[in-house]
């Protein structure tokens, strides 16, 4: 016997039962076939009456094996295995990339809200860390960014020690933002059709043009089984924006999903419409479902490393569950001039769009790659916390053909490595010459970035002094904050290097943390109740 499965209305199901009744279905003599259904209200698959197949209501009837039938979440994650321990004298230059984006935070904030298990690779550690703000010294606009830093004890391996390395992006009122060319491309396919989806996404875009000036304009484009330009660029004066809302509030979820001819014709679009000097910027919101077209990641990925010189960033949205794909959305972010967010309520919308909008639109410093040299003198080996796929050869550092990451106005990023004291044998670069030899730096942090619109980068340099380090209660709330943090999302992917460090650990960690956003911090400290109790500890 086959199994089919189908996504359909009430109204449908009832409409099958009538065919059925009336003698709709196969001939006595033939293989019978049964049907599903997906009952949001129950959250199970339904069986109905044997039918002949057929498509009602705009709904496809798909067709899976017997063998997928059972479990219908296709969520999907790249495999991460975490950063090993690294001898400075043989690996004796750590390079990446930075990371501004957070998805990796909500997405597992939904999933702990909903009392799902969490996939080890849905986590990304500096997603996590870099979700928080931890107000490091803000600079001076001609500085771009500021670099703080901070030694002190590792709170799961008491003989180890945390380097802590924050860069904090000068600020931009809001008002004083450059004109922006926005091109909304909005993914309205049938999978698309949940409330936490396409209802969702009006509401928070809706929330964004209230957020923008008539110096700004904004184009829409959809796709599902096509691509379609619903409003052509347009000035958000006041009498406009309730024209460009009202093209947001009749878009209706249906068809599959040709993200390859949407992602073309947005591009398209925007780069028509650019604005010199201004801020030009792709924002794509979809559950990364694409069925048509081109659909893999590598294939996506080449073709969105394409786009990047034309002047145009990307930022994307993702929304949904079930069948959300965040490898394919964080790979493109990641080759695309881009920033990642997950929208798992409209307070997360709030966060994105209205509060930290000049972190989100606009872009301060591109290509921002960080190399640090730890002294054999005084580190027997360190780890990279998280990062694990924005890892760079050394080499890439100065060539300023390859890309990394963008720091947006007003951005934070964090970086925390691992290291272990001691004396580490043999030699390394800056390091094995008589006179470094004698030098009481712990390690040289060096950062490399371009200003937007420029093509050569840029260097800083700082140092951190081996007497730097500070007992645990003497390191600042900033730091043992995202110590707890970090610890946390270590323990959810199951790291080799966690140790015994438990969620009550966490927990006590984190509310000592006084000076940290309280909002955020009882949050956090409720999500880590919330992994402690499914975990069953």
């Amino acid at each position: 016997m086959k199994t089919k499965w189908i996504t359909i209305s009430a109204v449908t199901i009832l409409f099958i039962n009538m065919l059925v009744a009336c003698g709709g279905g196969k001939n006595g003599n033939e293989a019978t076939e049964n049907y599903y259904y997906h009952d949001q209200a129950t959250d199970s698959n339904v069986m109905t009456e044997p039918m002949e197949s057929a498509t009602q209501d705009g709904y496809k009837m798909e067709e899976f094996s017997d063998e997928t039938a059972v479990d219908m979440n296709t969520e999907e994650y790249a495999f991460m295995p975490e950063n090993d321990f690294l001898s400075p004298t043989t690996n004796p230059l750590s390079t990446f990339s930075i990371d501004v984006d957070n998805a990796s935070y909500t997405n597992v904030r939904r999933m702990l809200n909903n009392g799902q298990t969490i996939p080890v690779d849905a986590v990304r550690t500096e997603e996590f860390v870099n979700y928080f703000d931890y107000e490091y010294p803000v600079p001076a606009k001609e500085d771009v960014f500021s670099v703080y830093t901070e030694v002190g004890d590792c709170p799961w391996n008491e003989k180890n020690k945390l380097v802590h390395i924050g860069l904090q992006g000068y600020t931009i009122p809001t008002e004083d933002l450059p004109a922006t060319n926005l091109v909304f491309l909005l993914d309205v396919s049938g999978s698309m059709d949940d409330e936490n989806k396409l209802p969702l996404l009006k509401k928070s875009f809706k929330m964004l043009v209230d957020q923008l000036t008539e110096q700004d304009k904004v184009s829409i484009v959809t796709y599902a089984g096509n691509e379609r330009v619903v409003l052509e660029s347009t000035r958000c004066s006041d009498a406009n924006k309730e024209e460009i809302k009202m093209a947001i509030d009749d878009l209706s979820a249906g068809g599959s999903t040709n993200g390859e001819g949407g992602i073309n014709k947005a591009y398209e679009i925007a780069t028509r419409n650019l604005i010199k000097n201004g801020n030009n910027r792709v924002i794509l919101a979809t559950d990364g479902d694409f069925n048509m077209g081109q659909s893999s990641d590598g294939a996506l990925t080449r073709m969105i490393e394409e786009k990047r010189d034309l002047g145009v960033y990307l930022t994307i949205l993702g929304f949904g569950m079930g069948n959300y794909k965040d490898s394919k959305m964080e790979s493109l972010a990641d080759n695309g001039n881009g920033n990642y967010f997950y929208i798992d309520d409209i307070s997360e919308s709030n966060r994105v769009l209205v509060t930290n909008l000049a972190g989100t639109l606009f872009t301060i410093a591109k290509d921002v790659k960080i190399q640090v040299e730890f002294n054999p003198e005084f580190v027997s080996e360190y780890r990279l916390i998280g990062y694990e796929n924005r890892i760079m050869n050394a080499e890439d550092f100065e060539d300023d053909k390859k890309d990394a990451g963008e720091l947006g106005a007003g951005h934070t990023v964090t970086a925390i490595y691992e290291i272990v004291p001691g004396k580490s044998s043999g030699s390394n670069l800056k390091y094995q010459q008589q006179v470094s030899k004698n030098s009481n730096d712990l390690c040289t942090i060096k950062l490399r970035y371009k200003k937007p619109g420029t093509e050569t980068s840029i260097l800083k340099e700082v140092t951190i002094n081996k007497n730097a380090s500070l007992k645990w209660d003497s390191t600042s709330k900033l730091f043992q904050f995202s110590a707890a943090v970090a610890g946390f999302s270590l323990i959810l992917r199951e790291s080799k290097y966690i140790g015994d460090f438990n969620f009550d650990q966490v927990i006590e960690l984190a509310k000592k943390a006084t000076d940290v956003n309280e909002y955020e911090k009882t949050e956090f400290i409720a999500l880590v109740n919330k992994a402690k109790l499914l975990s069953g500890e």
